[in-house]
């Protein structure tokens, strides 16, 4: 997906003079050829993730789009302030790019995992949250957000996440996309995790039961609209993102229920528990060990639907 991203930028930006790219310490081949093409518009700050945010609010109140981008969590949580007074306090045009989120970069630890960005970035006035599942939302998603006038926040994947769309696809920022049909029950998704949302719908239907699968790619502004919808046509509303449990994804579908009085529809949220995840593994291993691999989602999905 970061491939795609970048790509996207590359060619968006030779059209738009306005566009200029942050990073901190980080290259090795991705982002070379906006580099290369456009080293006027190009700034690498080393490891100084504030410096990369305060200068990026000083390009977008310029007149210009500033993209700061890097990997996990350090684009966020380490300049959070600067994100919070500089960029979201004067609705400044910065698009906040993380490569990998979730347990993406697993093997390396809780310092470059990305779990709690979900509910801290929806939380800060101005920004708009999004979190594209493969490479055809991504591309979209990309547009969208140089589009968007002000501060978005971009969930990137960083590997290469298999499709989940198998065409063109009608991207727009707060509106989400149904999938596959079905009216047991909803499966809800954010972000790469999809496919194996996608592989649950699937083992799911081998045993009769007919999922509504729903990539809820912006998580603000939420589409209201679906998930009421959602509520009434089927049986059970389950949510899945690589993300903790408090803030994310689940989170903004449970606020849409209790504040339409929906309430006593069947509700599941599948999450990371309220822990870091300090197991060290692959990021397939660790959804398995927390119950986001197919198999696990499917037993999750399952046991909320034929509750009593």
């Amino acid at each position: 997906m970061r491939k795609t991203f970048n790509r996207t930028l590359l060619e968006i930006a030779k059209r738009n003079e306005r566009i200029f790219l942050v990073v901190s310490d980080i290259g090795y081949g991705e982002i070379e050829p906006f580099a290369h093409t456009f080293p006027d518009r190009f700034f690498n700050v080393g490891v100084a993730e504030q410096n990369m945010t305060g200068i990026a609010c000083g390009l977008a109140l310029e007149g210009n789009i500033a993209v700061t981008y890097s990997i996990a969590n350090f684009p966020t949580l380490r300049c959070l302030e600067q994100i919070r007074n500089d960029v979201c306090y004067h609705n400044a045009n910065v698009k906040i790019v993380i490569i990998g989120g979730g347990v993406a970069y697993g093997a390396l630890g809780i310092s470059h995992h990305s779990t709690e960005d979900l509910a801290i970035m929806r939380a800060l006035p101005n920004m708009v949250v999004l979190s594209p599942c493969d490479c055809i939302e991504a591309k979209e998603a990309t547009r969208a957000m140089i589009e968007h006038q002000g501060p978005v926040y971009y969930r990137c994947g960083y590997k290469g996440e298999p499709a989940i769309h198998s065409g063109p696809i009608n991207f727009e920022i707060g509106r989400a996309i149904q999938i596959k049909n079905g009216n047991d029950g909803t499966i809800i998704f954010t972000g790469t995790i999809g496919y194996n949302a996608l592989l649950a719908r699937e083992i799911l239907s081998q045993k009769g039961i007919k999922c509504r699968l729903i990539s809820m790619h912006t998580i603000k502004p939420i589409d209201t609209e679906i998930i009421l919808l959602c509520a009434r046509e089927t049986r059970a509303i389950i949510t899945v993102e690589e993300h903790n449990l408090s803030g994310g994804l689940g989170s903004a579908i449970s606020e849409v229920l209790a504040d339409n009085c929906l309430s006593q529809i069947k509700f599941k949220r599948i999450a990371f528990p309220d822990v870091y995840v300090s197991k060290v593994g692959s990021q397939e291993w660790l959804r398995e060990q927390y119950g986001m691999s197919p198999s696990g989602i499917a037993k999750t999905v399952e046991k909320t639907i034929r509750e009593n």
